[in-house]
């Protein structure tokens, strides 16, 4: 049985609110119905995520079919606890501005990863450091997170100081770990954030 940080509480017993809002943001999980949507990022958007993220789901759909099905699994496995993807919406306008991600580490202790993307058209405009502030108070007050990790390419200056800006500290770097397509090879480095540093 899979139980959350309340011993009593089994994870699929879990109230998660259905949107969070900030500012200049929705956010929500994705449901039936997004895969035109999330197709058309994915067009836009894959060349601006390989050299980085390579396996992001969005760089291998290739068509709004194959996006349907992946909105449609992300939606069971958010329902099922066991990933949590988020879109970020604009307020104003409802475009996709950005995805945040949070996968289960260990619902022992609990220890969640954090992972984000922003539209290749809406970068530096601080929608994803808003959306993943959101998200992480979400982690440690739904979800009772005790501590996240974050990791990121050692040449993704971009993603360095979102998770700075997020109040994440650098714990480690690991050297040479990850090729890329390109055949080049890079470090990693290991950010965490505890719920006392948040809180």
């Amino acid at each position: 049985m899979l139980l959350c940080y309340n011993a009593a509480m089994h994870i699929l017993l879990l109230d998660l609110p259905a949107r969070l809002e900030t500012p200049r943001l929705s956010l929500r999980p994705y449901a039936a119905g997004d895969g035109l949507m999330y197709y058309a990022a994915a067009e836009r958007n894959r060349d601006h995520l390989i050299p980085y993220e390579a396996k992001n789901p969005l760089v291998s759909l290739r068509s709004e079919e194959e996006a349907e099905v992946c909105i449609r699994r992300m939606a069971l496995d958010f329902a099922a606890r066991e990933r949590f993807f988020w879109g970020a919406f604009l307020r104003e306008t409802g475009a996709w501005a950005a995805q945040v991600y949070v996968g289960v580490v260990s619902w022992e202790r609990p220890e969640f990863e954090i992972g984000y993307i922003a539209d290749v058209g809406r970068q530096g405009y601080g929608y994803v450091t808003e959306a993943t502030r959101a998200v992480i108070a979400w982690a440690f007050g739904s979800l009772g997170a005790e501590r996240l990790r974050l990791n990121c390419d050692a040449n993704n200056v971009r993603s360095q100081r979102t998770a700075e800006r997020c109040g994440f500290t650098l714990e480690g770097r690991l050297r040479c770990d990850h090729r890329w397509p390109d055949g080049s090879i890079t470090d990693t480095l290991l950010y965490g954030l505890l719920r006392e540093e948040w809180i």
